[in-house]
């Protein structure tokens, strides 16, 4: 994994008051530190529970809470075929990102190996816009929570002023999770396998049961709804509206410089997250379309789940849902605000960003510059409210660097640098990384054209970014 830093480095300095300066890459690694010529970036303090905990905490939030009445009310029953579907587009861009990651297990995920392989350009766009997707996307999490904790405490009997409530519990707890970030990355890890384990404690006890129900061991006897009721097409253009719930297996490798034994680690988590996650969207549909059939779902919309889970268990059902619901926004939230510090340090160490934003917390080993970069302007949005449209700019973010990420791959592979000695290699890696690469990029145009036209805005803001500052730094090739 050791290797010469080829075209890393600033040609000239065009920024006021900077004298030039070598940019460095990580030149070696090991199971419990990235190592750099400057000594130690990140400990390696996540291993494959914690790793496993961040893919499935970030992507099991919409895609069970909020997309099955939506879903069911477009393609009916064949909704889980859609679901299916997503999770075999994510499964083509996961393994050429498990590749790339166990070559470069560093900071920064997508916008490292995008770099590294198609120039500083491209990556400073990619790492810029993550940036502010996942800043985008975190706040929208935020926003949900405190939705899903107003909601619990009215199915709890306890009102403390309805929706207005919302904004102030999401700030709160936007506040609390950035100085768990800050304290700490065990800490965060900690609590997010904790999370994650609530909540899917939760959820096979509501899908455990909901199976039962469905084949007629309890409940009374329903007769199943055509599977392709609505026709073939409806289950492919409802996959692309639910895609974005599998949006969370990248911020794996976005951590990937605290992952220990990245070789192994990071392949099993990524996959492993889309599995699970894939496994658990396609039963939630089955038992939601079982209980209600497609046409009540799509009149219960959002709140679908909630109420298969009250004729379920009444009160307590709603309840528990709600609760899962709330944890699901929590591990989203945290593993967002991980990811987003991530990201800024990885850029910032190349000098695509101050290289203020890199500096480390020496009592708690963590980029406290880099966390602040994440959660003031997360603040700062929850309190602006009017986050939706942004959660889905950071999709098309998101599939922009997937696509960017499969050819990356490719470009790779047919170049095979010295440096480039992956752990694991992506069997058929063309047919596999094209085909994510031609799924991610046509996904973009199923999206709303405010969402296309602000992700365009921030990627061209990105480049403007990286003409002005960075135009001299060079990193194509380097590790």
């Amino acid at each position: 994994m050791e290797g010469a830093e080829a075209d890393s480095r600033v040609e000239g300095a065009n920024r006021a008051g900077e004298t030039p300066e070598q940019v460095v890459a990580p030149t070696a690694t090991t199971d419990e530190t990235s190592v750099t010529e400057q000594g130690t970036e990140l400990e390696r303090s996540i291993g494959l529970v914690g790793g496993l905990s961040i893919g499935v905490g970030t992507m099991i939030g919409a895609g069970i809470f909020v997309f099955p009445g939506l879903a069911a009310g477009r393609a009916g029953a064949a909704a889980a075929g859609s679901f299916a579907i997503g999770a075999l587009i994510a499964l083509l861009v996961a393994l050429p990102t498990s590749e790339l990651a166990t070559a470069m297990p560093r900071s920064g995920g997508g916008y490292y190996f995008i770099s590294r392989s198609l120039g500083a350009l491209p990556g400073a766009v990619v790492g810029l816009s993550i940036w502010l997707g996942l800043v985008f996307a975190t706040a929208f999490y935020l926003v949900g929570f405190g939705n899903y904790a107003a909601a619990v405490l009215v199915e709890a009997g306890v009102e403390l002023g309805g929706a207005t409530v919302v904004v102030p519990l999401a700030l709160v707890f936007g506040v609390f999770l950035t100085a768990l970030n800050l304290l700490g990355t065990e800490n965060a890890t900690t609590v997010q396998k904790y999370v994650v384990g609530v909540l899917l404690s939760i959820l096979v006890v509501f899908l455990g049961y909901g199976s039962l129900d469905a084949v007629g061991i309890f409940g009374a006897v329903r007769t199943p709804e055509p599977f392709l009721r609505f026709g073939l097409a409806p289950v492919f253009t409802t996959a692309a509206l639910v895609f974005t719930s599998y949006l969370g297996f990248a911020q794996v490798a976005t951590v990937a410089g605290d992952i220990k034994q990245p070789g192994r680690n990071l392949p099993l988590a990524m996959v492993g997250s889309v599995l699970i996650v894939g496994v658990l969207y396609v039963a939630t549909v089955f038992v939601t379309t079982s209980a209600f059939g497609s046409a009540t779902l799509s009149e219960l919309g959002e709140t679908a789940i909630v109420e298969v889970a009250r004729a379920f268990g009444g009160r307590v059902g709603a309840v528990a849902i709600l609760l899962a619901g709330l944890l699901a926004t929590v591990s989203s939230a945290n593993a967002s605000i991980l990811s987003t510090s991530r990201a800024v340090f990885a850029v910032s160490k190349d000098a695509i960003l101050p290289r203020a934003a890199s500096r480390m917390n020496l009592r708690y080993g963590t980029p406290h510059v880099a966390l602040a970069m994440g959660g003031g302007p997360v603040l700062v949005l929850v309190a602006l409210g009017r986050v939706e449209v942004l959660a889905e700019v950071a999709s098309f973010l998101h599939l922009v660097m997937y696509g960017l990420i499969c050819v990356a791959l490719i470009v790779l592979r047919r170049n095979e640098p010295e440096w480039y000695d992956p752990d694991f290699r992506v069997p058929a890696h063309r047919l596999v990384a094209g085909l994510g690469a031609l799924a991610s990029f046509g996904l973009i145009a199923f999206m709303q054209l405010t969402s296309q036209l602000i992700g365009v805005a921030v990627m061209l803001v990105s480049a403007g970014w990286y003409v002005y500052y960075a135009n001299d730094v060079s990193l194509k090739g380097a590790l």
